[in-house]
């Protein structure tokens, strides 16, 4: 990261997010001086209460991270996804826009959806959410992105090895140790996709995890709600549906079971892409390392995130990097556990 990345979000001020909604013009989005932060660090999301309507949620894009082409792709594909019905928060078009420029910074409005966690240990509830990740991908696979990535083992695995060699980060006494775990690990991520062969790629959401979920519990729009489409790119439809699993190989396979029960409603899986879920596993522990490291200079993350970076952070980082060489070389789940 650039000095002068360090602190992308120093002018973004109090004053700066009320301001930037008010820039919006007409009167119509002038916020009444309630504004809560949310639980978000790559961007930075504001609650803000309205002076005529309900309360609205601004994004503040950091910048760098992604082209304007690329949000814009990504809010494209979440309209495109709102227009079938599906349950996604898409940002609100204003003056024909949905990415907005101020003092420097880029942001979008979106409504506010409240909601609770899903309860994934429910059978009913992961067959819900299949169904709607079934018609998700349904319609993700209907075009590619253009500006957005792909997930696949260079920027997910390569680049951000390469980047922690390149800066320092790990320590002297844990180096070789850590590069030789890397190497296997990579080594057996492209095992991995070479025995499941030339499996689709899609849109995804990308970082579909339960905090990216929202639970409605009343009304017509009771369910699950998807936000948050920061991470979508291009890549196996598998990777938006291990994150629902958890516990052991018995435990995750019933578990995808259920999903699978709802997701084979409005589209077809590839049994292919089982040999997939610990590589991308494997995957995203990697990069999830480097995200940290090229966020360290930001002042919110050394508080937000004390652990990293220290020896038993680095230690950890080998162990499980270890344990993830083997459950590669493992047989993949089975649907009829």
């Amino acid at each position: 990261m650039d000095s002068s990345d360090a602190a992308p979000y120093a002018s973004l001020t109090p004053d700066c997010v009320l301001n930037a909604l008010d820039s919006l013009g007409s009167g119509q989005y002038r916020p009444d001086g309630r504004l809560l932060a949310l639980n978000s660090y790559e961007n930075r999301v504001y609650q803000i209460g309205m002076e005529d309507g309900p309360m609205l949620v601004a994004k503040f894009y950091r910048a760098g991270r992604w082209s304007d082409a690329a949000i814009l792709e990504e809010h494209a594909f979440v309209q495109q996804l709102a227009d079938q019905e599906l349950p996604v928060v898409a940002p609100l078009r204003i003056a024909g826009k949905t990415l907005h420029p101020y003092a420097g910074q880029r942001f979008a409005v979106f409504p506010q959806c409240a909601g609770r966690a899903p309860e994934l240990d429910q059978p009913a509830t992961l067959t819900w959410m299949g169904r709607f990740l079934g018609r998700i991908h349904a319609i993700g696979a209907l075009q590619p992105f253009v500006a957005r990535p792909r997930l696949d083992i260079v920027s997910f695995g390569q680049e951000p090895r390469d980047y922690l060699l390149s800066h320092d980060f790990i320590p002297a006494d844990l180096f070789d140790a850590w590069q030789s775990a890397m190497a296997l690990a990579l080594d057996g991520v492209r095992r991995c996709f070479d025995r499941a062969g030339s499996v689709s790629n899609l849109r995804l959401h990308g970082d579909c995890h339960a905090g990216n979920v929202l639970w409605a519990d009343t009304g017509d729009s009771s369910g699950p709600h998807f936000v948050d489409f920061d991470d979508s790119r291009m890549g196996p439809a598998i990777q938006d549906l291990w994150m629902l699993l958890s516990g052991d190989r018995h435990e995750m396979a019933r578990q995808l079971a259920d999903v699978l029960a709802g997701y084979r409603c409005f589209h077809d899986f590839d049994n292919r892409e089982l040999l997939l879920i610990e590589a991308l596993r494997t995957l995203r522990l990697i990069h999830y390392a480097a995200w940290l490291a090229r966020r360290w200079d930001d002042p919110a993350f050394p508080h937000a995130f004390p652990w990293f970076n220290t020896i038993r952070y680095w230690q950890d980082r080998i162990l499980e990097l270890r344990e993830q060489i083997a459950l590669m070389d493992e047989e993949p789940l089975t649907l009829s556990a």
